[in-house]
């Protein structure tokens, strides 16, 4: 009889805060596109929904605490993450930086895609700069990426891209990478933990 496998665990994560924000669409359709894959059970982290501490510091307070505790749960359950990101002076958001900065072990050995959106570039500036950082924290990135160039001519009034076909089956690969991925290094977590 064949183990059941419980579900990867996949947190996208909204990395973008400000106000008239695009990347919430962005999130929204990424999400019902991965909501279909039985092998994933999906968190939706919306940055500006959870109030980390601005800065590092050794005394956050009681409801940066908090939220830092929260958080860090719900990246620690995941099994793969993606990140949504606009690309801001050549490079992704603050609070996106904070947000991984205050965290550490909850991001070794596990798989990392990003949905990028932007003007001409796409969100890919932001993304290379993304794969260095999670580089240094033991993350993996996968290869692969989505990416909407001028992304407010993209979608239509129900948030879906108007040309569907090139971003869902670019999402498709995404996908298969973080679970192939996803199975292969929550397995090996499984059976030692990663040193780093």
């Amino acid at each position: 009889m064949t183990p059941t496998v419980s579900p990867l665990q996949l947190a996208v994560i909204v990395g973008s805060t400000r106000s008239g924000r695009f990347g919430p669409t962005v999130a929204k359709w990424f999400v019902e596109l991965a909501a279909q894959r039985q092998e994933l059970g999906i968190d939706l982290i919306d940055l500006a929904d959870i109030q980390l501490p601005p800065h590092m510091s050794d005394n956050p307070g009681e409801q940066g605490a908090q939220a830092l505790a929260e958080m860090g749960a719900r990246l620690a359950n995941a099994d793969a993450f993606v990140v949504v990101t606009p690309e801001y002076n050549h490079s992704y958001p603050a609070p996106l930086k904070n947000a991984i900065d205050w965290h550490f072990t909850q991001w070794q050995a596990k798989p990392i895609g990003f949905v990028s959106y932007g003007g001409l570039s796409g969100g890919l500036r932001a993304v290379e700069h993304l794969k260095q950082v999670f580089t240094e924290l033991h993350a993996v990135t996968v290869r692969d990426t989505v990416s909407f160039h001028g992304a407010a001519q993209q979608f239509d009034a129900l948030g879906l891209p108007i040309e569907p076909a090139p971003s869902k089956a670019a999402a498709t690969k995404l996908l298969d990478q973080l679970v192939w991925f996803g199975e292969a290094l929550r397995s090996a977590r499984s059976e030692r933990p990663y040193v780093a």
